[in-house]
Formats: structure tokens, sequence, C-alpha cells
């Protein structure tokens, strides 16, 4: 009787511990559907896409180390005749390659924040969000002659806090609707596909131009081509978002 009995409750118990750990995998995959977030009603928000149905969409680029990538993407996007990207560039990097930002400017693509170390932010404290913030801010203004007011914080991560934050700062906080996953270096067909197979009107894209990611240069002269074939332009954040419907979601 002991074993019957205990044999059912350890059937109970794995029927239980099953669906925990179903009910985790659907979070873990319906992760990339959260897409954007207000810290409250009325409040700052982070921007992901917005609402159009002109055939717009920004190619956005995160660079925090190395010197060898930079230079070819930003290659392709002058043969290409890609005049309009944004490119979000944490401080120590720029402060290091001076040139290559000189260079971003010069050819015309907006430049946004990527803060100061790559840390996440949320882990922070305040003082230690501004600080950082702040840092990569003074930066950048001092190497372009401008103060960027759109911020992508490292590794996407961010609370409410660090909306406020930003935002009384004077930063929006733009996260991404498709992720080329290029860091993952998956292979040139499969960022291609990351990116056209999921692309959508007024969609913000992101890739990166850091020496870890080694297959993006490779794949962004055939991303260029199918999202034209397809009657794509390309726009900057800043131009998507102007005069167009921003959605929101609040962070409970």
């Amino acid at each position: 009787m002991f074993w019957i009995v205990n044999a059912r409750r350890l059937k109970q118990y794995l029927i239980i511990i099953t669906a925990a750990l179903f009910a985790i995998g659907i979070a873990w995959a319906e992760r990339d559907n959260i897409s954007i977030f207000t810290s409250g009603k009325n409040g700052p928000n982070a921007i992901y896409k917005v609402d159009t149905k002109e055939k717009k969409l920004a190619l956005t680029f995160d660079i925090s180390w190395g010197e060898e990538r930079t230079g070819p993407i930003l290659d392709i996007l002058e043969k290409k005749g890609v005049k309009k990207a944004t490119f979000f560039l944490s401080s120590p990097w720029s402060e290091t390659h001076p040139e290559i930002v000189k260079r971003i400017k010069d050819m015309g693509y907006e430049i946004g924040s990527h803060g100061h170390k790559h840390v996440n932010y949320s882990s922070l404290t305040d003082e230690e969000i501004k600080a950082q913030i702040g840092k990569a801010h003074e930066t950048l203004r001092e190497l372009t002659g401008n103060a960027p007011n759109l911020i992508r914080t490292p590794n996407g991560d961010f609370d409410k806090r660090v909306l406020k934050i930003a935002d009384k700062m004077g930063y929006t906080v733009v996260q991404w609707d498709t992720d080329s996953k290029d860091w993952m270096n998956p292979g040139t067909e499969q960022i291609v596909q990351n990116v056209v197979g999921k692309a959508h009107p007024g969609d913000i894209v992101l890739m990166h131009a850091s020496d870890s990611c080694k297959q993006t240069h490779l794949a962004l002269p055939t991303i260029i081509d199918q999202l034209r074939g397809k009657g794509y332009e390309f726009a900057t954040v800043s131009e998507l978002m102007a005069g167009t419907k921003v959605n929101t979601k609040e962070i409970k």
C-alpha cells in the first residue's frame, strides 16, 4: 500500500512539474512578442516599432567593441546607396575610435547612445544609471557636436526606473521588433531570413557592427536588396517616429 500511494503521489508530482516546465517554455517562446513598454499611464515609453502603412523601416546597428566590422558595414551602406540608418554607440568604443564616429556622422547617419559600460541597467541604482547615461552623453556630444536623444540600453535591458531616468535626461529608449540575431553568428542565410522574413512597415531592425558579429557585413547586401525588392525604404529611427503613432504597453 505504501508503494502504491507513493507511486501515485510521484505521478502527481511529475504531472505538476511537467505542466510547470511547459508553462515556462511557453513564456520563453513568447518573450520576443513583448513589444513596447511604458512606466505607467502617460509615462515615458520604450519604442520597438511604429504604426504606419508606409513601407519604411529603420536599420539599426549597435557598436560596443572592435574595429574590423564597422568599416565594411559602412562601405556596404555607401555602395548600396543607403542614406539613412541609426547607429547606437557605446562611449568607451567611441572614445577609442573617434575617426569611425566621425565617418558615421559625415555619412549622415543618426547616432544614438548605447550607454557607457555594457551592463544591465535594471541591476544598477538610480545614481549609477544616471552616471552611465550621463557619461555616454557627454562623450558622444563632444565627439559629434550633437547631443543624442535616443538610447538603446546595453543588452536591451531596462525597467520602469530606467525609462523614467532616461526620460528626465532627455532620452527615448529604443528597442527593436526584428532581431537579426547576428550576434549568434548563425550563418549569412539565416541572418537574411531573420530580417527579411519578419520585416514590416514601421519596423526597427536590430543588427550589430561589433567585431563579435562576424557575418553581419556578409548578410547586409542581400538584406538591403531583398527589402528594396519588397518595396521598402530606409529611415532613421527619429524619422520613423516623427508623425506616427507609437503603441505602448504598461509595465506591471
